[in-house]
């Protein structure tokens, strides 16, 4: 049986709930009354116990942060499984309530109104539903682990992949990891259909994984260590999901809520750190994945719709895919797909996405961000190689590319991107298994947007008043009096009011020049 190793538990938690809920966007989502709290959802904490003997795993249901009430949780571990707390199967763990905290807790937690908690030990998780040959069904699709494994070699940190990624993608069933407080990326972080979870501002792991290279882990939250950054990024999913569920991205619930799309739409709605890198093979940065989470980006992506290709070519297996002909265009800037692309031993079948993108505003730039998600199958050691361009239509030129073979996950990132006709492609390769045709059929989710951030301003004789959209969140006001260089701009703290989609800050004139602009990140 494998080792476990609990990451580095507080003993007080030092962020303040409004820092941590509007960097990772939950604030902004209930400002704007989306409704989105995690009800209806069934959610899982496997906690590492500190003490086998007595089994130190269990939330405190009644710790100030926590505040939720009993009746929603459920205690498990081999000793049995009670629904009164205290009770004879466990106790408390200080670090177990502090991460419920996060995750859903009344003060700090993103998901603050979940159906059920299910809190096992760790050890008796693992071994009751990851690590046995056919196990049974977890019972919750998201899945918080603020826990890694003890040090592992490459086979085992293997094993551990393939045992998770089995039950994920069997059951759809999300697993959110903390990536470790240092040193390489531990498993369970490291599977393929989980999400491994890096701290911003805090001690974190670092990518790639040891075994073959892979980009890990796959996002960041505000916190100090990654036992904090974890479960909100689970209840980011715990929202999502929820969302998914009730209709918010299409009538296509099924599609909307599997772990594919959670996981693709997490990832493109995250906000880039300042210091964020990635290339062509290296599709997220291994410090920060692809970048803060942020719930409410990925929420507006999922409400942009689902939005099928507009055709599908065949090429020569390795040949050159440019546009097709198909004149049609998707209307929508943001949004998201969930679809199967098969292949054959004689070709590469290519998906293609046209957008047209046009901007009254003189001069205007377009930021541009897609994620293409799919899973480890079942029983397979390997995958399936997909790739991920972006072309412009009027010359086929390519802008960018994601062609990363070991990761299962591609990632395009474009800023200054001009007004114009753009080809956004999804590629299976066709060909021998050593051009990264494991099976004929692959199931993918696509997320993606493109964005300009206009900033109004209109002004009386006493005030100044500007404005911008809300979407997409993590931009912050700044402010000079002299733009020669080097300017020095100065964070405007006004809280925004929002109205009708719109950020307003009013400031009060002066006698002298004022200038503005909008920055991402602030953080």
């Amino acid at each position: 049986m494998f080792a476990l190793a609990g990451l580095l538990a507080l003993t007080a938690v030092p962020e303040t709930p409004a820092s941590v809920l509007a960097t990772n966007g939950t604030a902004l989502l209930r400002a704007l009354g989306a409704g989105l709290d995690g009800s209806g959802i069934v959610v899982a904490q496997p906690e590492a116990s500190s003490d086998t003997n007595a089994l130190n795993f269990q939330i405190n249901p009644a710790d100030g942060n926590v505040a939720q009430p009993v009746s929603r949780f459920v205690f498990t571990s081999a000793l049995g499984t009670d629904t009164n707390h205290p009770n004879s199967v466990g106790v408390t763990s200080t670090h177990a309530s502090q991460v419920a905290s996060f995750f859903f807790g009344r003060v700090f937690g993103v998901a603050t109104n979940i159906t059920r908690v299910d809190n096992y030990d760790a050890v008796h998780f693992v071994q009751t539903f990851v690590a046995p040959t056919n196990p049974p069904a977890v019972g919750a699709p998201v899945v918080n682990q603020s826990f890694i494994f003890g040090a592992l070699s490459v086979p085992d940190q293997q094993a551990v992949d393939l045992a998770y990624d089995f039950v994920a993608a069997r059951d759809n069933v999300l697993f959110v990891s903390g990536a470790g407080n240092g040193g390489t990326v531990s498993a369970a972080a490291t599977c393929y259909n989980g999400l491994g979870v890096a701290a911003l501002g805090g001690s974190s792991s670092v990518g790639p994984t040891a075994d073959n290279g892979r980009c890990k882990p796959d996002l960041t939250a505000p916190a100090p260590f990654t036992s904090f950054s974890t479960p909100q990024v689970a209840g980011a999913a715990a929202l999502l999901l929820q969302a998914g569920l009730r209709g918010d991205g299409g009538s296509n619930t099924t599609a909307a809520a599997d772990i594919r799309t959670l996981k693709a739409l997490l990832l493109n709605g995250a906000v880039k750190p300042a210091n964020w890198t990635n290339s062509a093979s290296a599709p997220l940065d291994l410090r920060h994945g692809a970048g803060v989470v942020n719930v409410f980006n990925s929420w507006m992506q999922l409400a942009g719709g689902q939005h099928a290709a507009i055709e599908e070519t065949t090429v020569p297996p390795l040949d050159p895919h440019p546009p097709g002909a198909d004149p049609t265009n998707i209307p929508a800037w943001r949004g998201w797909d969930f679809a199967t692309l098969n292949s054959a031993t004689n070709a590469d079948h290519v998906r293609h996405y046209y957008f047209a993108l046009t901007n009254d505003l003189a001069g205007a730039e377009f930021t541009f961000t897609a994620t293409l998600v799919w899973n480890r199958q079942t029983n397979q050691t390997a995958i399936n190689d997909l790739d991920l361009y972006l072309y412009d239509v009027a010359t086929s030129n390519l802008i960018a590319e994601s062609i990363s073979a070991p990761n299962n996950v591609e990632h395009l990132h474009v800023r200054q991107l001009p007004p114009g006709r753009y080809d956004l492609q999804v590629l299976k390769y066709g060909g021998p298994p050593e051009h990264g045709n494991l099976t004929e059929t692959e199931t993918y989710a696509l997320a993606w947007e493109f964005f300009t951030m206009p900033l109004a301003i209109t002004g009386t004789e006493t005030n100044v008043t500007l404005r911008w959209p809300v979407y997409p969140d993590g931009f912050g006001l700044q402010g000079t009096t002299n733009l020669a260089a080097p300017a020095s701009w100065t964070a405007i703290t006004n809280t925004p009011a929002v109205v009708a989609a719109t950020n307003t800050v009013t400031l009060p004139l002066t006698n002298g020049p004022q200038f503005f602009r909008l920055k991402r990140p602030m953080f």
